[in-house]
């Protein structure tokens, strides 16, 4: 579908009488970090009423109850949402099987970045935290502090890592976040400081499929015909969703509001979504 045949809609309210199942992005689409949208939370609570599948699926680096616990605060109303799948989530799952079959030791020394101190990723995980990339034996970058550091600083944290080839987790590969103070650069874009530094990478959530692979099948693997995946992200919402064999829908706020024409970024990423909407709202 060329973005000429994106077709635009008022709300939600059109989308819940041809799909089932929707997969929600949460930054940008539902809130701002900072409160939720104007009508978000009215047509996230409609959505449940009209008798859908909710699974809200996000490249935080966060595990999921941490995640539940802001949008109850931001106002969102408990049960308005089925499932909730982090990529911090699927990450903690990986890491623990890792530890299982003996693939990633305990006592493991691991460079976690992250935000406000938030130590969610690696909970419950018998590895010790380091604040050198000189000891570090892993490398998680979870979250950006974009708004109090600069990608100096995290350069030089992890420029002895990258030269040793320590393994680098990525578990939120947004590359643009949301702040207080505006857009700020995202772990993603860290992550990619890191390769440049000559270490790997190995990045978990939107676009990649395994995320996707989890929230539909939480969701009963549903007939792909039957979900939606609503972002606000070309580069992951859009693309992975396409990826996924699912329907798309472009919510223009969060990092795109006030974007104007985005041919251009639809051609340059290969990823037409087939809605588009100004805003998250039913109607």
């Amino acid at each position: 579908m060329s973005a000429r045949q994106a077709v635009h809609l008022d709300g939600v309210a059109a989308l819940a009488e041809r799909y089932g199942v929707f997969l929600l992005d949460q930054f940008g689409v539902l809130h701002d970090g900072q409160q939720a949208y104007p009508g978000a939370v009215e047509a996230l609570s409609a959505l449940k009423r009209a008798g859908k599948t909710v699974a809200l699926i996000s490249n935080s680096g966060k595990r999921a109850e941490p995640n539940e616990r802001r949008l109850l605060k931001l106002g969102f109303e408990a049960g308005s949402w089925d499932h909730f799948v982090s990529s911090g989530e699927v990450a903690w799952r990986i890491f623990k099987d890792m530890m299982g079959s003996g693939a990633l030791r305990a006592g493991t020394k691991c460079l976690l970045i992250s935000r406000d101190g938030d130590r969610s990723a690696i909970d419950g995980l018998p590895l010790v935290l380091t604040e050198r990339g000189e000891d570090a034996e892993l490398v998680l970058i979870a979250a950006s502090e974009g708004e109090r550091y600069d990608l100096d600083y995290y350069r030089e944290l992890l420029r002895p890592a990258a030269a040793r080839k320590i393994p680098c987790f990525c578990t939120n590969p947004d590359r643009v976040m949301l702040t207080a103070i505006g857009p700020c650069f995202g772990a993603g874009e860290i992550a990619d400081v890191y390769e440049r530094l000559g270490g790997s990478v190995t990045r978990i959530g939107k676009p990649d499929p395994a995320i996707y692979e989890a929230a539909l099948a939480l969701a009963g693997n549903p007939a792909r015909g039957n979900a939606i995946c609503i972002g606000d992200s070309v580069e992951h919402d859009i693309a992975g969703g396409r990826a996924a064999g699912v329907a798309t829908a472009l919510v223009k706020s969060g990092i795109l509001a006030d974007s104007g024409d985005l041919t251009g970024l639809f051609q340059e990423l290969g990823a037409w979504p087939d809605y588009t909407l100004d805003a998250f709202r039913w109607r």
